[in-house]
C-alpha cells in the first residue's frame, strides 16, 4: 500500500483537531488587552502551547512519510494510535486551561502529551521494521535521543504538578522549544540521495 490515504487522513485528523481547539478559544468581553489576558489568558497560551505541538507532530510526521514508499497493516495501526492521542490533546487543552492549570487537568494533559510522544516512538518502530523503508528510516535518523528526553521531561512535568501545577508548564514549553529547532537530518539524507 502507498502511503497516500495515510498522510491525507493524518493531516486531516491535525488540520480537525486545530480546529476545534481554536473553537474552545472566546472573545473577550471588554474590549482591551487587559479583558483579552483577564478573560482568555490561560485558553489561549495553552492553545498556542498545543498547536505548536501539533504542528510538530504534523511536520515530523511529513518528514519521516518522505522516506516510506509503502505501508503495512502495522504501520497503519502505529498511525492510528499515534491520531488517537493527538485527537485527545483539544480536549486536556481545553479541560487544563478552564480550570487554571488545576491538577488533575494538567497531569491530564502531561500524559496526553507523554502518551502521544510514545504512539510516535512505536510508529517510528514500525516503519524501522518495513522492508526497504525501514533500512533508509535508520540511515536517515539514527538514534532519536530528541524523542527520549522528550518522554523524560512530560515525566518530569507530570512529577511537578504535585508541586504546583504550573511547574508542569516548563518542561512541557521547553520540549516545544527543543522540537521547533529544525531536525534536518532526514532532509539533508534526502538531499545526499541519488536522484532517480
Amino acid at each position: 500500500m502507498t502511503t497516500n490515504r495515510l498522510e491525507a487522513f493524518s493531516d486531516a485528523v491535525l488540520a480537525i483537531a486545530i480546529t476545534i481547539m481554536v473553537l474552545e478559544l472566546h472573545p473577550p468581553e471588554e474590549p482591551s488587552l487587559r479583558g483579552l489576558w483577564e478573560e482568555t489568558g490561560v485558553p489561549l497560551l495553552a492553545y498556542v502551547l498545543s498547536f505548536v505541538y501539533l504542528g510538530i507532530y504534523w511536520n515530523n510526521h511529513h518528514h519521516v512519510f518522505q522516506l516510506v514508499d509503502r505501508v503495512n497493516g502495522t504501520v497503519l495501526w502505529a498511525n492510528l494510535h499515534l491520531l488517537f492521542w493527538l485527537s485527545l490533546v483539544p480536549f486536556t487543552t481545553n479541560w487544563m486551561a478552564e480550570t487554571n492549570l488545576e491538577r488533575t487537568p494538567t497531569v491530564a494533559y502531561g500524559v496526553n502529551l507523554l502518551a502521544a510522544g510514545g504512539a510516535y516512538y512505536v510508529l517510528e518502530i514500525a516503519i524501522g521494521r518495513m522492508p526497504g523503508s525501514g533500512a533508509r528510516y535508520h540511515e536517515a535518523v539514527g538514534s532519536d535521543l530528541k524523542g527520549i528526553a522528550s518522554m523524560i521531561a512530560y515525566l518530569a512535568g507530570i512529577a511537578l504538578t504535585f508541586v504546583a501545577p504550573w511547574l508542569a508548564m516548563v518542561p512541557f514549553v521547553a520540549v516545544a522549544v527543543m522540537w521547533l529547532i529544525p531536525d534536518r537530518r532526514i532532509e539533508r539524507f534526502l538531499d545526499g540521495e541519488p536522484s532517480s
